[in-house]
């Protein structure tokens, strides 16, 4: 029983440790997209500046406006810096998340075409049995 206690507890700490590996890698990709949009990096220099990143949402870039202007942000907590850009970048960030996801789909359609196109059905398969006698 304790083994299985603590073989529950080793996979929950790589079951988190995977999760947040992935949670950056997602921001790494929004912060590269930004960049290709010409959103540019600021650093808060006053405490209000500070306290307005760290309130905004993180890992999504957030619609801000100030001064009458219309700003979107997309704030690094981990480095506190924020990624922002105009309303004309928010648009190129947009088709260039658009595209990113294209060409995902695009890639899983092809390994699964490649995946189809092996003819394994040609084999003959196992059934529902497993091997036949004499694969052993």
């Amino acid at each position: 029983m304790h083994y299985l206690y603590t073989s529950l507890k080793v996979l929950a700490v790589l079951a988190l440790a995977a999760l947040a590996a992935g949670c950056a890698g997602d921001l790494k990709e929004k912060e590269n997209l930004a960049a290709a949009a010409g959103f540019k990096v600021i650093t808060p220099t006053k405490p209000e500046q500070a306290a307005l990143l760290k309130s905004l949402p993180a890992n999504k870039v957030t619609q801000v406006k100030q001064d009458g202007k219309v700003y979107y942000v997309l704030p690094d907590l981990a480095n506190n810096q924020a990624w922002v850009g105009g309303p004309k970048q928010y648009q190129s960030y947009q088709q260039l998340r658009l595209a990113r996801q294209i060409s995902n789909d695009n890639l899983e359609a092809a390994a699964m075409n490649q995946q189809a196109s092996m003819n394994w059905g040609a084999w003959g398969g196992w059934g529902g049995w497993g091997p036949g006698p004499g694969w052993y």
